[in-house]
């Protein structure tokens, strides 16, 4: 029998006997029936207080109570099923995952959880009820996605569309302020001179990319209206500049050179000088190689330990090649056959000790023997880049957005089947 019904039936009796000797004290009741539980007329009242509260520290207006009772009752009959549902799937939220939960929003407050005890008694809660809310809470927000998720699909289509969309929204809000130096072709070059303003335009090109003063190179060479300005075009969004530079300057950063673009009137080379309205998302990305070296029940933790130091040493002393010691002794299936190396990747992705590991690595030292969840290892830094991610970044807000969109509309239908395939009955008010 559900906990709340058995207490129900507890209090009934309790009103009986009290009925044989005093007037009977009604202490709680039913209020209604969900599959096998009920709710209480105590758990409504909670509900309804909460919101007054909350009303009048906001001086909000609040409409009637009959119309609170309503919205009260179905949020618990929707968080009855929720649990009963959970119970099904064998769901449980352990004391200690709701400590670190109440720990966390506590630290959000500034402050610990004796603070946040404290707090809600002195609102004249209790804090072992206000503790099993949060338990509740936390069970229906893992039910619902436990359910929900994976009725979303989301394509790259959608993904790409929505993407076209943001594109053109956030025009209006990226400016780039723009450098521009024109090398001129007179309307009836010839092919020798157009050539030969190409070689100059290349030459500029090569100037400003070996650090030469942008302003001071389009004041000698460029043929643009802005030449004595030291051809700056200022700031401007794509929807203002010429066609021609709206497409070159896309997707570039903050002091790309760009060109040389050929138009009618020659050839144009255009720094990218500033950028903003746009979010640039930048991640260091590192190239590296290790062995692997796994302890068994032959191999022990100090003889995997010394293993790797011996390699360590050799490898520091030119007698051994990191490529074929990897091959033939890594017990990492990933990367041994390729000479222990991986890829260029965010070094996040990789267990705290192996991360740290490397990032403390200058490029191609080795390390010392560590330990991680893994084994025993010994990893080398190839190399280390700042990656642009703003792109992928675009796309994982993109999918996001969606995911968020979707998930809303496919938890308001997962709620509305499970309560048209549930036994709910309200009892009217007396």
């Amino acid at each position: 029998m559900n906990l709340k019904k058995l207490f129900a039936s507890a209090l009934l009796t309790v009103g009986l006997c009290q009925s044989v000797f005093a007037k009977p004290v009604e202490i709680d009741k039913v209020v209604g029936v969900v599959n096998q539980g009920v709710i209480l007329q105590s758990e409504v009242d909670t509900i309804i207080n909460r919101v007054k509260t909350q009303a009048a520290e906001q001086g909000q207006e609040l409409p009637s109570d009959d119309t609170l009772r309503i919205q009260a009752i179905e949020r618990l009959v929707s968080q009855e099923l929720m649990m009963q549902l959970a119970s099904r799937m064998g769901l449980e939220i352990s004391d200690s995952q709701l400590d670190q939960t109440l720990e966390n929003m506590a630290r959000e407050q500034g402050g610990t959880i004796a603070d946040l005890r404290r707090t809600i008694e002195a609102a004249g809660d209790s804090y072992p009820a206000y503790r099993e809310e949060i338990r509740k809470e936390i069970t229906t927000q893992q039910v619902t996605r436990m359910n929900v998720d994976r009725r979303i699909y989301i394509s790259e289509q959608e993904i790409d569309n929505l993407l076209k969309i943001m594109e053109t929204q956030g025009k209006n809000a990226e400016e780039y302020d723009i450098g521009h130096i024109l090398i001129d072709i007179p309307g009836d070059a010839t092919a020798e001179e157009i050539a030969s303003a190409k070689t100059r335009a290349d030459k500029v090109i090569e100037f400003l990319k070996e650090g030469k003063e942008f302003k001071r190179i389009a004041i000698s060479s460029s043929s643009g209206s802005k030449a004595l300005e030291g051809g700056q075009l200022g700031w401007m969004s794509i929807n203002e500049m010429p066609s021609l530079f709206a497409e070159a300057v896309k997707g570039h950063k903050k002091d790309d050179i760009v060109g040389p673009l050929r138009s009618g009137a020659g050839f144009h080379i255009i720094k990218v000088q500033d950028i903003r309205g746009r979010q640039v998302v930048e991640t260091t990305e590192v190239r590296s190689r290790h062995i692997l070296i796994k302890p068994s029940i032959i191999l022990s933790e100090e003889k995997a330990r010394d293993m790797l130091k011996g390699f360590a040493k050799d490898l520091r002393e030119g007698k051994a090649d990191f490529a074929e010691l990897a091959k033939e002794y890594s017990e990492d299936p990933g990367s041994a056959l390729k000479g222990g190396e991986y890829d260029w990747t965010d070094p996040s992705t990789y267990v705290p000790e192996f991360k740290n590991t490397l990032l403390s690595l200058e490029k191609n030292e080795i390390s010392e023997p560590f330990r991680t969840q893994f084994g025993w290892h010994i990893v080398q830094l190839l190399d280390k880049r700042v990656a642009d991610k703003t792109e992928q970044a675009k796309r994982n807000r993109a999918h996001q957005l969606l995911f968020n969109r979707k998930f809303k509309e496919e938890s308001f239908n997962w709620q509305q089947e499970m309560r048209e395939q549930a036994h709910v009955d309200i009892f009217p008010t007396e």
